[in-house]
């Protein structure tokens, strides 16, 4: 099995519910027949932290945190002009790293729609960064074609190139990363689940 197949793997996790943990990191729905765009390179330990039982969320610290990365190669901003860190600073920015054809990143979707319908009018910035596995997903009309289906209003970056996906050392599709209003990165998710954990870092962060 080759890296990105072993990247969309169920992950499988402990402690779902309080815990928060995910039920899965993108799961293929496409056969063998269809080649996969390589993102990155996987070490092996990476690509044993997809079948053994890892905590999926990450919170940092008050005192901890790192700052947004820049988004870097962007072919295309749909929804939106271009956007920079600078230009998110003072509001709480969630970034969320999928691709329309991953089924655990569809299952998110209602909630990331949802969170910006009812916190974006008091300060929560959602950035859809889309990076693709397959040749199709680099298509713009077929990304245009999946954010109209999912009722997607929010501004959605198109990372073809994986810079943006590297810059984050991402290895997961869906990714969720919470930030405060000064820019640093305050909560990490992997995959499905822990939506009433984030929506309460969400209204922490606004607060």
């Amino acid at each position: 099995m080759n890296k990105i197949w072993q990247r969309r793997r169920f992950l499988t996790y402990l402690g779902l519910g309080a815990l928060g943990m995910s039920s899965a990191a993108c799961a293929a729905q496409f056969g063998a027949t269809t080649a996969p765009i390589e993102p990155t390179k996987v070490t092996g330990t990476e690509r044993d932290r997809a079948k053994t039982n890892v905590e999926d969320t990450k919170v940092a610290t008050s005192s901890g945190g790192i700052p947004l990365p820049e988004f870097q190669g962007i072919s295309q901003w749909l929804n939106s002009q271009p956007l920079t860190v600078k230009d998110l600073q003072g509001s709480v920015v969630l970034v969320q790293f999928w691709t329309f054809s991953c089924i655990n990143c569809q299952r998110t979707l209602p909630y990331v729609t949802q969170w910006h319908k009812q916190y974006a009018a008091k300060g929560l910035k959602v950035i859809g960064v889309h990076t693709p596995e397959f040749a199709f997903e680099k298509e713009t009309n077929n990304i245009k074609d999946a954010m109209q289906k999912h009722g997607i209003t929010y501004p959605v970056p198109i990372d073809n190139e994986f810079k943006t996906w590297n810059a984050y050392s991402n290895q997961y599709w869906p990714h969720l990363f919470l930030a405060d209003r000064q820019g640093i990165i305050r909560y990490d998710h992997i995959g499905e689940g822990a939506y009433d954990r984030t929506e309460q870092t969400i209204q922490q962060l606004l607060g």
